[in-house]
């Protein structure tokens, strides 16, 4: 999943930028409001986490004309605001979560990984899919019963498939959502991503299988 932070601390944007790309998110980064509303209305952003005091534009007016343009991403306030009336202001101009500073890092992903799930429509944190079981919150993956190793990187593109099973997605659609624009993506780069989680997907009994639709993209199915 890509993320935007717009965030005007370099030392909190850093820390927040380096969290989430460990664990497996593409990263975009704004230090303005200008450049925020530019990057979110060029890109199909999963989730926007907002500084308020931006310069250049602060947060809730960028947050208004996203949602004048009809920009539905979920965004996450962060903010050093913390009087009820702030957050009673944020969440009336469009916001879907309040985080208020200092904050603990678990305190956020817990918070990202809610907002991604309400997105796709989901309540509970795990899924199963064919004979896979996957722990959203925790990001890991087991085959009847026994834990795949995946990197942070192939977890992301398999929870990306399974939340569209079924269904074709596209190799644009699969490099605007895992990589952010710091990420140089060659020709092959997306090839090589499938194939290496389709081995992992070939354990004797497993039921679920990337097929390619060749010119067009990947389709995730289960084995009946």
């Amino acid at each position: 999943m890509r993320i935007l932070i717009a965030e005007d601390s370099r030392p909190l944007l850093r820390s927040l930028q380096i969290t989430l790309r460990k664990t497996g998110y593409a990263v975009d980064v704004a230090e303005d409001g200008e450049s925020a509303l530019w990057l979110a209305e060029s890109n199909p952003y999963d989730l926007i986490i907002l500084d308020l005091m931006l310069p250049k534009l602060n947060g809730l007016d960028l947050l208004h004309r996203l949602r004048d343009h009809g920009q539905e991403t979920p965004v996450l306030i962060l903010t050093a605001l913390d009087a009820i009336d702030d957050r009673v202001k944020g969440l009336k101009t469009g916001a879907d979560d309040y985080l208020t500073k200092p904050f603990a890092l678990e305190e956020l992903l817990a918070r990202v990984e809610a907002l991604l799930r309400r997105k796709r429509g989901m309540r509970n944190p795990n899924l199963h899919v064919g004979n896979l079981s996957i722990d959203t919150s925790g990001r890991t993956v087991e085959c009847s019963g026994q834990q795949m190793d995946l990197q942070p990187r192939e977890y992301a593109l398999l929870e990306y498939l399974i939340a569209r099973a079924d269904n074709l997605v596209t190799r644009t659609e699969i490099e605007a959502h895992l990589y952010d624009e710091n990420t140089e993506v060659f020709s092959n780069v997306i090839d090589s991503a499938i194939c290496t989680l389709r081995k992992k997907l070939t354990a004797p009994g497993q039921t679920v299988f990337i097929r390619t639709r060749k010119g067009l993209g990947y389709v995730l199915e289960v084995r009946v």
